[in-house]
């Protein structure tokens, strides 16, 4: 039996950390950026006497900024696989000093390009050296309209560490230290930190669920007053900065960074509310296994109680995600065999390692990496599928200029949840299938429409009524509160056990208070249902839609949301139909999950 490898080999990374070649890397990437910055802070504006110059600037920036992420990614990958070497977490720190000065060039590009006419414009861009930049170099002169004078963006810089960025700093240091007294079902008492509290309400039992709920529900309330200034410093700073940079709404920045508009989100979420009977109905067939006519917040993602699934090997694992690539997407299967036959992927348990998964690589090199832990569950076998889609993203990506393989939020989840939908396809399709893993496999996707389909959604309308108030001033907690209760109400419909909601959720959840990116969950709804549209259009057409996949997947760093979807797919996404049919794709297999569950012996 063949044996595939579980440690990744980073030789092509660099040689030996720190070594010679990694020292001369480091120092001319040092220099370079110093160079470059001084250089282009001593350049007038953009204009025809200094395109060339300015030019030269940026394909340095796009050169230094792959060199940048190469290094970031190598560090990031010593780092993930011995998480006690001081060695490591020191260099990386020092590395960011770099990412610092990257930042700074990026800064002179802005100034650059704030207010030069079309016509110099036009001229700019046309230059030989900037083809196929064009998309980005657009995106880099809309940002620069979005900025306020070069000294007021210094100041607001600087002015930042020790304003938004601390309130995000703060939930931080609060919500780390933070600790509750857990009550197990057997009277036992203990000592519990708040980043356990996660896994404790996803426990098989539901006293634990509503125990870690309940108990550290209290010490998320007795920090709202502080988290609820957090919250209110870092929305406010948002308002004032929009103000003086003339975006008009606090979702344009949000927006724009997704390269998407606001007409397509506001589509698309007006048919997932049209169509929430469906993720809701997922919700009550959870709340019909647990024998609840409805259920509790802290149950809505509960773990069904399915028939146990056994363990499933490293080596069955590899040959059932090559089995059903092979089957649905033969040259995924190939770049997967080559993944693996280069050692491309760490998936090895051993101490020291970081949790969770995630893919990274280099444009340097045009190679990917996987790192996973992998535990012998079929969550994990989704997990490896779901990372090779996102290498696969970027192997399609690699011959294009690295500016052009940079693809926004909304459009990053699209090739990893299609890697898994052929997963899911191909084991589905095969008839010696236990029961127990079909029940898994169709659990598993019927139950992200929860997470997707209202958990997000959620989110979103909580986020956007917060900051609707906030623009009249601080919204005090019971207001915060409030405002939690009703928008999952009326999300998660009479499936929700009135009065079990969580008015919390805000204070106990992070991404509220990233102060480096807003609204942040959207995008990950968005890329589901894209992601479905692909996946049921590949079942509809065959094979022959691969070679228009594949067209998408390289247009996702150099057109627009809608552009990439409309010009390689002939799609449009402003139309609430498209959204409305994709959400309908999850009826077949909740019908397939009904069907199977309704033929499961009554328990005594």
């Amino acid at each position: 039996m063949t044996t595939n490898p579980r440690v990744w080999d980073l030789t092509s990374y660099f040689a030996t950390f720190d070594g010679p070649e990694y020292r001369e890397f480091r120092a001319a990437l040092k220099s370079d950026v110093e160079r470059h910055t001084a250089e282009a802070a001593a350049l007038g504006a953009l204009s025809a006497a200094t395109q060339a110059a300015w030019a030269v600037h940026f394909n340095a920036y796009e050169d230094i900024a792959a060199r940048y992420y190469h290094m970031a990614s190598f560090l990031g990958n010593l780092s993930s696989t011995d998480t006690t070497s001081e060695a490591y977490r020191r260099e990386y720190a020092q590395h960011a000093t770099t990412g610092a000065g990257l930042e700074n060039l990026s800064t002179e590009l802005l100034r650059a390009f704030k207010g030069v006419s079309d016509a110099d414009w036009a001229s700019f861009v046309a230059q030989p050296s900037l083809k196929n930049a064009e998309f980005y170099l657009g995106r880099m002169r809309e940002s620069a309209k979005r900025r306020m004078s070069t000294p007021e963006e210094t100041l607001a810089s600087d002015l930042g560490v020790n304003g938004i960025s601390a309130w995000d700093r703060l939930y931080d240091t609060v919500s780390g230290k933070m600790t509750f007294e857990m009550e197990w079902p057997d009277g036992r008492k203990e000592t519990v930190p708040m980043a356990q509290r996660r896994a404790l309400t996803t426990n098989p039992d539901p006293a634990v669920r509503e125990a870690a709920f309940r108990k550290g529900n209290l010490v998320w309330d007795a920090a709202s007053d502080t988290l609820a200034q957090a919250i209110n410093g870092i929305a406010g700073t948002r308002h004032t900065l929009y103000g003086r940079r003339g975006i008009k709404s606090f979702l344009d920045q949000p927006y724009f960074d997704s390269a998407v508009s606001a007409q397509t989100v506001d589509t698309m979420f007006r048919a997932i509310a049209a169509n929430r009977d469906l993720p809701q109905r997922v919700l009550k067939l959870g709340a019909k296994l647990q024998g609840k006519p409805k259920l509790p917040f802290q149950d809505l993602d509960a773990p069904r109680p399915l028939d146990p699934v056994p363990p499933v090997l490293w080596e069955e694992a590899v040959a059932m995600v090559d089995k059903a690539f092979s089957a649905g997407y033969p040259a995924l299967a190939h770049y997967f065999r080559d993944m693996l036959a280069k050692r491309w992927i760490e998936s090895e348990r051993r101490a020291n390692k970081r949790s969770g998964g995630y893919c990274t690589g280099s444009v340097v090199t045009g190679e990917q990496r996987i790192y996973m832990t992998y535990s012998d569950t079929m969550g994990d076998v989704m997990t490896l599928a779901h990372e090779v889609g996102h290498a696969w993203h970027s192997h399609v990506l690699k011959d294009v200029r690295p500016i052009a393989q940079e693809y926004p939020m909304t459009l990053a989840e699209t090739a990893s949840t299609f890697a898994e939908m052929v997963l899911l396809q191909g084991l589905l399709s095969d008839p010696s299938l236990s029961d127990a893993r079909r029940a898994f496999l169709l659990d598993e996707e019927t139950g992200r429409s929860i997470s997707y389909l209202l958990n997000v959604p959620m989110r979103y309308e909580f986020e956007k009524r917060f900051y609707e108030e906030r623009k009249s001033g601080e919204v005090p907690v019971s207001r915060l509160k409030e405002l939690m209760v009703q928008t999952q109400r009326e999300v998660f419909g009479d499936v929700l056990e009135e009065g079990a909601e969580d008015p919390l959720f805000w204070a106990s959840k992070l991404h509220f208070f990233i102060s480096s990116v807003s609204f942040y969950n959207f995008p990950y709804t968005f890329g589901y249902l894209l992601s479905r549209a692909l996946f049921n259009e590949f079942l509809r057409t065959g094979p022959s839609f691969l070679p228009r996949y594949e067209a998408f997947l390289i247009a996702t760093g150099s057109q627009t949301c809608e552009d990439a979807v409309k010009k390689t797919l002939g799609w449009e996404i402003r139309d609430e139909s498209f959204w409305a049919n994709t959400i309908k794709t999850i009826e077949e297999p909740l019908a397939q999950f009904e069907a199977l569950i309704a033929k499961r012996p009554a328990k005594a």
